[in-house]
């Protein structure tokens, strides 16, 4: 069973400005899904900037016992010799998804349709994160899951031997829940179809189309319809993975914060359905270029230049918070250096992520100094200005990626060091956050 090391303590103190370039790593939902759909693939898929976080490693494991060939090449550079779909082995052993729960939905979402057996597990944080909202979805195929009480890892999955295909309405915006249903469909006979209320990241739908899926999205007066034939032969791809607007958001949010810092961030994806955050800066006040925008890999990818802003607080409207979800955590921390109050929206999911981040968030501020309001759906920052922020506290992570590094970024601007519990977590997503942040100028310790 995963476990988690022990805990590795880490201070920010107030830094000078940060210059430089953040060459930040690759997507990590794109990661994810590459080596997932390369392994559903005929034939030899090339991925190039893979995501080296240890999520994205458990995925790669997990392919691997499932019957695919996935071979590490050098920096970023891996090979995946796909066993086509519906061609899934049975594992010998049970599957650990360390800290990922996109790679737990997603891979039982892509094996559930076959007829075989798998057993998942995780880390102390993955095994409190509820399953039942892809588990239920995936009994419609015909699948059987057993777990422990409340729908929680470990849990064994049996997959449909005669699947069915679905029609699903998400209750809740959640791309892991959709993507685990296509996944699903692509070995379930006819048409699955997966109604959104309201749109979340469409890397699954882009990513399925490039590898051969026959996929159309339609907007409809019920939501967005994604209609998915089952069965198809995917033909393995070259995948060319852009950089993670989810870990840039932290070097950005820094430079905004940390007084006189002007920094460069080439090649971040602007997909429409992930740049919530970026939108929201922009209209706090944020001085962020968007230079040379084009494709890459399928996905728009822009060079932004970020320099220290007078930052402004504004409402953010419940209907964006699906496309900056994992990025309210570092909002917050901007928002604590913003003049007025930041009212955040809509975003109840961010309790049933690596940890519920809105209180994470709010009492490691209220640590801080800052002035917090919540309830279960919206999460309130009363900002302090510039260099406003007492800092001086240590903060708890609760085993969570992005409230170790958002707390990180706090302590760069605030007139105290800031102390996290465990910063071992950031190795799940940013491996390399604190060797590019200590670059910048950032001054972080362990």
């Amino acid at each position: 069973m995963s476990g988690h090391a022990a805990p590795i303590p880490m201070t920010a103190r107030r830094s000078g400005p940060l210059t430089g370039s953040a060459e930040v790593p690759g997507d990590k939902s794109i990661s994810h899904r590459a080596l997932i759909l390369g392994a559903l693939s005929v034939g030899q898929t090339v991925v190039t900037g893979l995501l080296e976080g240890q999520d994205v490693l458990d995925t790669a494991s997990a392919m691997r016992a499932f019957g695919a060939e996935v071979v590490r090449h050098g920096a970023g550079h891996w090979t995946v010799q796909g066993v086509g779909v519906g061609g899934f082995a049975e594992p010998l052993d049970i599957i650990d998804c360390g800290n990922s729960g996109t790679g737990v939905r997603l891979i039982m979402g892509c094996m559930a349709t076959s007829p075989i057996t798998a057993t998942f597990t995780g880390d102390a944080s993955l095994r409190k994160r509820p399953m039942a909202r892809v588990t239920d979805p995936l009994s419609l195929f015909g699948t059987r899951a057993y777990a422990r009480s409340g729908g929680r890892l470990p849990m064994t999955v049996v997959g449909a031997a005669d699947p069915v295909p679905v029609r699903y309405r998400t209750p809740v915006p959640s791309a892991q829940v959709k993507s685990a249903v296509l996944l699903a469909g692509l070995n379930a006979p006819g048409e699955t179809v997966v109604i959104e209320a309201e749109p979340t990241r469409d890397h699954s739908e882009r990513m399925l189309k490039g590898f051969g899926a026959d996929l159309h999205v339609e907007d409809t007066a019920e939501g967005r319809v994604i209609t998915l034939v089952g069965q198809p032969e995917l033909r393995a791809q070259t995948v060319a993975v852009p950089r993670d607007p989810s870990s840039a958001a932290f070097p950005v949010c820094a430079a905004l914060i940390v007084e006189n810092s002007d920094i460069s961030v080439p090649g971040v994806s602007q997909n429409l359905t992930r740049n919530g955050l970026y939108t929201t800066l922009v209209e706090m006040g944020a001085d962020i270029e968007f230079g040379n925008p084009r494709e890459e890999g399928g996905e728009p990818v822009a060079d932004l230049r970020v320099r220290f802003s007078a930052l402004q607080g504004i409402e953010v409207p419940a209907h964006r918070a699906a496309s900056m979800i994992d990025e309210f955590p570092v909002l917050s921390v901007v928002a604590a250096f913003a003049e007025g109050t930041t009212i955040m929206r809509g975003v109840k999911e961010l309790r049933v992520k690596e940890s519920d981040r809105i209180d994470a968030m709010a009492r490691g501020l209220e640590a801080c100094g800052v002035r917090i309001e919540e309830d279960e759906d919206t999460l309130i920052v009363h900002g302090m200005g510039p260099g406003g922020v007492p800092g001086g506290a240590t903060c708890a992570t609760h085993i969570d990626h992005r409230i170790a590094m958002s707390f990180l970024v706090l302590g760069l601007a605030s007139q105290r060091p800031v102390t996290v519990d465990d910063g071992s977590p950031i190795a799940t997503s940013f491996p390399a956050f604190e060797g590019l942040m200590a670059a910048l100028g950032a001054d972080i310790s362990r």
